[in-house]
């Protein structure tokens, strides 16, 4: 989608990886804005790693998920999974690249698990010497949107470096958990892993950064609030709530005020379809999609 005038320019680009780059990132998106009126927008939890590389202006983020994590702004970020929202402005301009990361994959991409991640935003300068030399400037002197992702493609594929260490039963545990849509309870996870709850909880925060209890929360409400903004006109609460796993109508709402930061209804006036304030991955596919197995 492009939207150009003399006075402003909005332009919102989503992609597939290449094939072989898929067992590791979702898609690509990559968004340009000029002329536009200030925005904040909420980063919210979400079943992938946001890793962002800037095309001009970097990334303002205003409040981490982590409220002791100051402010700051990024030519590069990689951030983790987390459970509440961040804070991002920009003051009429951005534009950059935002990669769908399966946090799985990060140590094969970045040489790390995802667990060293949890909850923070960290400059993906340090990680970038595993894409190549230079990607982020190549990047930038691409001249067009099928240039750039092509540039993604080529420096992912030299990075990933398929690693046995992830145990296959966090593997098994996260893809079944994404399956469900967040509904299998943590014991039915361990029976099938062959391991104690306790076990499970520990080796699955250590690679993913969230305990699998925790990872349903955000998996159940990253489909609700997709499904949400997808409808038109929108779902009604007590429906939405039914389809994605919630004991009522009041549950879908107190956990949209923990992981958004504000009610439902509030979410989709401020950010959703008809308000299109922000170009960011989060406007992403509903469901799960293929991903890296150890």
């Amino acid at each position: 989608m492009t939207t150009e005038t003399a006075a402003a320019v909005d332009e919102a680009v989503r992609a597939r990886p290449a094939r072989a780059l898929r067992p590791y990132v979702g898609w690509y998106s990559g968004y340009r804005q000029r002329g536009l009126a200030p925005a904040v927008h909420r980063g919210l939890p979400s079943p992938y790693l946001t890793f962002i590389l800037t095309l001009d202006e970097p990334l303002v983020i205003a409040a981490h998920p982590d409220p002791g994590q100051p402010p700051g702004s990024y030519p590069t970020l990689l951030g983790g999974l987390h459970t509440s929202p961040a804070s991002i402005t920009h003051e009429g301009a951005q534009s950059g690249v935002q990669i769908a990361v399966h946090p799985l994959a990060a140590r094969a991409l970045f040489g790390l698990p995802a667990g060293e991640l949890a909850g923070i935003d960290v400059p993906a300068e340090d990680l970038l010497g595993r894409l190549g030399p230079g990607v982020h400037e190549r990047l930038r002197a691409a001249g067009s949107w099928p240039e750039r992702f092509a540039v993604l493609d080529g420096a992912l594929l030299q990075a990933a470096r398929p690693s046995g260490r992830v145990p296959p039963e966090v593997g098994w545990a996260w893809r079944a958990l994404r399956r469900s849509g967040g509904a299998l309870p943590v014991a039915e996870l361990a029976r099938e892993t062959g391991w104690s709850a306790r076990h499970l909880q520990q080796r699955f925060r250590r690679e993913t950064g969230l305990t699998p209890k925790a990872a349903a929360r955000v998996i159940r409400f990253d489909r609700a609030r997709h499904l949400l903004a997808a409808g038109s006109p929108p779902p009604r609460l007590a429906e939405l709530a039914t389809r994605c796993g919630y004991f009522d109508q009041a549950h879908l709402a107190r956990e949209f005020r923990a992981l958004a930061g504000c009610a439902p209804s509030a979410w989709l006036a401020a950010e959703g379809p008809e308000a299109a304030k922000f170009r960011n991955v989060q406007g992403g596919e509903v469901g799960a999609v293929a991903e890296w197995g150890a």
